[in-house]
């Protein structure tokens, strides 16, 4: 073998380890928070901001805080008026605080956007329910699963998904807009970023043939 194939066999092996997720590591929903959005008081996807004030992530796809009724829910945030601030519905949720000042996590929760994406793995015909004070949309692909932006005491609602089976993208906007209380909870069938089978396959197998070309190389 040549040394530019040895060099290039090396390269994409590299490559392949740098894009694999780490084996038994569950993917993380990213969040972001979004204080004094108008859109708190109707929460679309796509709506308009700057930089987020606060950045977190969300465990999954088993979330530890989801306990006693929440049990199973993937994302599952409530503050009552002891505990309206960011930061507190935030971490009360399971979250992992990323980036946000004293002052943005210590900000009360009335007029905040918090928005969700990840991946999720879902079939045509799921049905989805979300328990919810106020607003919020969530879109998985290009189909918009729930459609309830506005402003509204706790209301669970439940909707079902027709676009496309797979792992899909989605995008969860909720805003919580007029006093306390604030209430999200779904569960959503999240996507853990364990190597499937097949690309173990193809890892041991460019490993041997790697071997093979180093011992002809040298």
């Amino acid at each position: 073998m040549s040394k530019f194939s040895a060099t290039t066999a090396f390269a994409m092996l590299a490559a392949f380890f740098a894009l694999q997720p780490t084996a038994g590591k569950a993917a993380v929903v990213e969040g972001f928070a979004y204080l004094n959005n108008p859109a708190s008081s109707d929460a679309v996807i796509g709506f308009a901001h700057s930089s987020p004030d606060v950045t977190f992530t969300v465990p999954s796809p088993v979330n530890p805080a989801c306990t006693g009724s929440l049990s199973g829910d993937t994302l599952c945030f409530n503050s009552d008026t002891s505990a309206y601030t960011v930061g507190a519905f935030l971490t009360g949720g399971g979250a992992t605080i990323l980036t946000g000042s004293p002052a943005a996590l210590g900000a009360t929760l009335d007029n905040t956007v918090l928005e969700f994406t990840g991946s999720v793995s879902v079939t045509n015909g799921e049905t989805f329910t979300v328990g919810h004070d106020d607003g919020l949309q969530l879109k998985i692909g290009s189909d918009l699963v729930i459609d309830s932006p506005l402003e509204t005491a706790f209301v669970n609602t439940t909707e079902t998904y027709t676009g496309p089976s797979g792992t899909l993208p989605f995008d969860l906007v909720y805003g919580e807009c007029c006093d306390a209380p604030a209430d999200l909870a779904i569960s959503l069938p999240l996507v853990s970023s364990v190597p499937e089978p097949i690309s173990l396959a193809l890892l041991g197998t460019g490993l041997i043939g790697l071997a093979a070309a180093r011992r002809r190389y040298n």
